[in-house]
């Protein structure tokens, strides 16, 4: 089986994978999108999360054939195995609007996840549905054909996906653990997940910020063993395009998925879940699950009689009237904040916040699984000395800080003149 795919091309489904992509709950991606409410604002993101997550399948197998030059032995094609479908099911948990709607999740334990993935109570997320659909669920059974074939395990996969397993063994190939690698490919700094939606976000809305060299990056990738575990690298000689790709991805998030647009709807969407508490829910029940696609939210926002809900099936948000970048003009949207609540003005304030890296950033500690730089001598390939990222390059430091962007909407042409001469008169100073 063959897909066309207008970002990376021709991309090959294995036999033993078609019921896998063919069940309902892999097929469910195709009516959900990848970016929610931004095909309000770039009209061609309307791509989905199901074309999404065979791209990063792909591009994981693009990496592991890099890095692993010889596939001759099962256990290899086990570990390429696990992790292609850990790339492809990894969105697979993600409610209708991707992330907007994880706020009317239930508590985790109505999913009933098996007992090595519980955690204390706590809100459930997309990757809790994640980790259910492919351990639990009808979904499970789909699995036949590449457990036959490559002997693979759905626990492992979702091990892959979570970035904790309980059995190494499974990972471990002539005594090195290759489970830190294969878990930084699906989730990490330089994970295939990103090196997809980068350009294929770029793509569909018809910008530039987010491409980036893939080609260059995967042929500079390596495999750093490390007491016996392998950890993800790349060249020295790499650096600046690792560079790039980092500066591509918080571009990306400044110009595309931080519009002012999307993230006031997203904002008015909780309102409407706010509101109307008893309208819209997100089953704990898998199967259930399986019914809520973004037309299935759309469809009740559009039955609903709440004003956030009409508004938002209206395109309707109220008009942004200040917006800060940083730190700057911090005291000006205080100002504007305070006279609103005076006049008992309802307003929806936006903070969103950036940041390069969410592995390295300042105020967080360096992730377990850290990605390595690999330094080989010219005269022996032999001689090889690996250091951590962030040693590699000053970006990390010079974007330690996260860059926020905070706006305030409010229905600016309803008020009164005075009103609007008082709100001129801060945002004007």
């Amino acid at each position: 089986m063959e897909i066309r795919d207008p970002v990376h091309g021709s991309i090959a489904i294995h036999d033993a994978e078609i019921e896998i992509l063919e069940h309902p709950f892999f097929q469910r991606l195709r009516n959900i999108k990848q970016l929610g409410f931004s095909e309000y604002v770039f009209p061609g993101a309307s791509h989905t999360r199901y074309l999404h997550s065979i791209g990063v399948m792909h591009v994981a197998t693009m990496v592991f054939d890099s890095l692993f030059k010889d596939q001759s032995s099962k256990e290899i094609l086990r570990l390429k195995e696990s992790l292609r479908l850990a790339c492809l099911l990894h969105d697979i948990g993600h409610a209708p609007l991707s992330h907007s709607t994880e706020s009317v999740m239930p508590g985790v334990s109505a999913l009933k996840l098996p007992p090595q993935f519980m955690e204390k109570e706590r809100q459930a997320t997309h990757e809790d549905y994640t980790i259910k659909s492919i351990t639990d669920s009808s979904f499970t059974k789909s699995f036949k054909g590449v457990i036959d074939e490559f002997g693979i395990s759905p626990t492992a996969i979702a091990e892959l996906v979570v970035g904790e397993t309980r059995d190494p063994s499974y990972f471990t190939y002539k005594s090195i653990n290759y489970f830190p690698l294969l878990h930084q490919l699906v989730s990490s700094e330089m994970d295939c997940d990103r090196m997809d939606y980068l350009l294929r976000d770029s793509y569909f809305c018809g910008v530039s910020y987010g491409k980036f060299d893939l080609d260059w990056i995967i042929d500079n990738l390596k495999i750093c063993p490390e007491n016996s575990e392998a950890y993800l690298g790349i060249s020295e000689r790499a650096i600046s395009t690792f560079d790039d790709f980092l500066l591509s991805r918080f571009h990306m998030f400044m110009m595309v998925y931080f519009h002012y647009r999307a993230v006031c709807l997203e904002q008015m969407l909780q309102r409407y879940f706010d509101s109307s508490v008893h309208e819209y829910s997100i089953p704990g029940d898998i199967e259930a699950y399986l019914e809520h696609d973004d037309a299935y939210l759309y469809r009740i926002l559009k039955k609903s009689q709440n004003v956030w809900a009409r508004r938002i099936s209206m395109n309707n948000i109220p008009k942004k009237i200040l917006e800060t970048f940083g730190s700057v003009h911090l005291n000006q949207m205080q100002e504007l904040e305070s006279y609103l609540k005076s006049e008992n003005i309802d307003y929806i304030k936006c903070s969103s916040t950036g940041r390069l890296s969410k592995y390295y950033s300042a105020n967080s500690p360096q992730n377990i699984y850290p990605m390595k730089v690999m330094r080989e001598s010219s005269l022996s390939k032999n001689h090889k000395t690996l250091k951590n990222i962030q040693e590699a390059t000053d970006l990390f430091l010079k974007y330690s800080e996260s860059h926020a962007v905070n706006r305030i909407h409010c229905d600016y042409d309803d008020l009164s003149l005075v009103q609007q001469n008082h709100i001129l008169k801060i945002i004007q100073a």
